[in-house]
């Protein structure tokens, strides 16, 4: 939908609902899950989109369904993009319909960034008596698949690809695939890039049952997974109890980054006062003149304190001069006592001020999906 300065929707901008999967009626986290301008949107009216579409025909037997990236046309009479002018840039066959990842974001270098989640189900693993194909040291840690990755591609057409892969792609010349930018990705439930300053390109990712965090991503970086969540050891036999000691390195030998903070998860820590919720929701950096407290903070949330209750966080995040994160909670002067939502999503507009996306049921029913901005009291 698009959505006026006064809050009103006018028009339907884009309804890929016919070329989606079915989704279930209680929670799912396939859908529409992302879209961005081009760069060059004023001239060339592009836009990008990734949703989950039907299995492909070609995806092994049993998996679910099929992570599409594909590029429309708004028409300039109806400022609408139709369903007809899509052009496929990149699929992704899923084995689970969890950890989708599906975040796209243009960096100042006009190359489109994709956040792809592990491929679902949990610790990285398939499913006990149902092996789907899962390498033995999980997805995100092997190079030859896309899944717990950041990709970074060019939207043109390549020879033989919907795109073409950039020459200094960190992994182009070697046996990895070509699209990968990062690896050792969880769930990484948005990413952004900072207006301003570095453009760094921040990433909110969903830990297993202990641990959430925020990366800044690195070129050719290993965030870890599945042998760490958050600065922590991790064990998949024992997900909730971190191992003293764990490799510091991955078995290519690239060593493993740390997060720039985490935080405590309610599953692994429910008495513990430093839990702070159950799901990471990537944010900003606010860049934006109306709040300029804020100026410069990464601000971000937790979906929600407890899975049956709509209770979300808000979170602002500013770098110490010991390159150290300190985190504190955002109270809204509007909800004093904590917001009562899900928190699914944040917007930026173009003036870099921000908009919180909402939801009051854990499930795909109802229409009580809102959108609150950030501003001055």
């Amino acid at each position: 939908m698009r959505i006026a300065k006064d809050g009103k929707t006018d028009a339907v901008f884009l309804d890929v609902r016919p070329n989606m999967v079915k989704l279930r009626e209680g929670f799912d986290e396939r859908g529409l899950l992302s879209f961005a301008f081009h760069p060059n949107y004023s001239e060339n009216k592009k836009i990008y989109v990734v949703y989950s579409a039907p299995l492909r025909s070609s995806a092994p037997p049993g998996w679910d369904s099929t992570l599409r990236l594909s590029e429309f046309s708004v028409a300039d009479d109806t400022m609408s993009a139709s369903l007809e002018s899509e052009r496929v840039l990149l699929q992704i066959d899923k084995p689970y319909f969890n950890h989708n990842g599906g975040c796209i974001a243009f960096g100042s270098d006009k190359l489109l960034y994709m956040s792809v989640g592990d491929g679902g189900n949990g610790n990285d693993e398939d499913e006990s008596g149902k092996p789907l194909g899962r390498p033995p040291e999980g997805n995100a840690q092997n190079l030859n698949t896309l899944f717990g990755k950041i990709l970074r591609i060019d939207v043109r057409p390549g020879q033989g690809r919907g795109y073409t892969i950039p020459k200094d792609n960190p992994f182009v010349g070697s046996k990895a695939r070509p699209e990968i930018y990062a690896y050792g990705m969880r769930n990484p439930w948005r990413i952004s890039f900072d207006k301003e300053g570095a453009h760094e390109l921040f990433a909110g990712d969903v830990g297993q049952d202990s641990f959430e965090e925020v990366d800044i991503i690195k070129k050719g970086g290993n965030y870890g997974w599945r042998l760490r969540e958050g600065f922590h050891c991790f064990n998949p036999r024992d997900p909730t109890h971190a191992p003293a000691d764990c490799p510091k390195v991955a078995p290519n030998g690239d060593p493993l980054l740390d997060p720039i903070l985490e935080y405590k998860n309610f599953k692994a820590h429910p008495q513990d006062p430093e839990a702070k919720g159950i799901s990471i929701t990537g944010g900003y950096v606010y860049r934006g003149k109306s709040i300029p407290e804020l100026q410069g903070k990464y601000i971000f949330a937790d979906w929600s304190r407890l899975w049956v209750k709509a209770a979300g966080v808000l979170f602002a995040a500013s770098k110490e001069s010991d390159n150290k994160w300190n985190v504190e909670t955002i109270t809204p002067a509007s909800h004093p006592d904590g917001v009562d939502f899900y928190i699914v999503g944040f917007g930026q507009d173009a003036d870099g001020e921000l908009y919180v996306l909402s939801n009051n049921s854990n499930e795909l029913v109802g229409t009580t999906g809102k959108v609150y901005k950030f501003s001055p009291i």
